[in-house]
């Protein structure tokens, strides 16, 4: 039999193409799929005692105009018990069930005060609305109070305006932990 050269088993001129291909597919998807990683990190977490400001630092949460920010308080085991934020000029928020809603000097309640048992916040960032006597800024102040294990917690956090890339879409708080060691440790100012 005769070596035909024009077979189409013989590779000797493209010996080097599949394995540069190969190649740089494999690090073509690596880069996407650990950009995506970064793009769609699940959550950013935070020890209580640091979110309420006991070590000095008033935590921040990021929100951004292509999804919402949820605050967390289910690892923790607390319950909502009312929210304010200082400019809702440009963050919408919600929450997973019933919270206290009390407007104005009289206190009259918008709900059940007893019977708030939500435990997540929903923060998304809208353009600026233009609320007469509310000047511009350029973050604002959550402050929530919540209940769990018998005890009341106030925390405040404050809220960045972002308008890149979504970095994280939940900030969960978690309980303490038993060694309290270095958890909120006090921040040199």
């Amino acid at each position: 039999m005769k070596n035909n050269p024009k077979l189409s088993g013989n590779t000797s001129g493209n010996s080097y193409f599949l394995p540069i291909a190969s190649l740089i597919f494999s690090v073509a998807m690596l880069f996407l799929v650990g950009r995506a990683g970064a793009n769609n990190a699940v959550l950013h977490s935070i020890f209580s005692c640091q979110a309420q400001g006991l070590g000095g630092a008033i935590p921040t949460i990021d929100v951004w105009y292509q999804q919402g920010t949820n605050l967390s308080f289910i690892p923790a085991g607390e319950v909502i018990k009312k929210v304010w934020l200082n400019d809702p000029s440009q963050v919408t928020i919600d929450f997973d069930g019933p919270v206290c809603m009390q407007f104005g000097q009289n206190n009259s309640s918008g709900g059940d005060c007893k019977n708030s048992s939500a435990n997540v916040i929903q923060l998304r960032r809208i353009q600026k609305l233009d609320i007469p006597g509310l000047p511009p800024t350029s973050n604002t102040l959550l402050t929530v109070v919540t209940e769990g294990q018998g005890r009341k917690k106030l925390y405040t956090f404050r809220v960045i305006y972002k308008t890149d890339n979504p970095e994280y879409h939940t900030l969960a708080v978690f309980a303490d932990p038993s060694n309290q060691e270095g958890a909120c440790a006090k921040v040199p100012q």
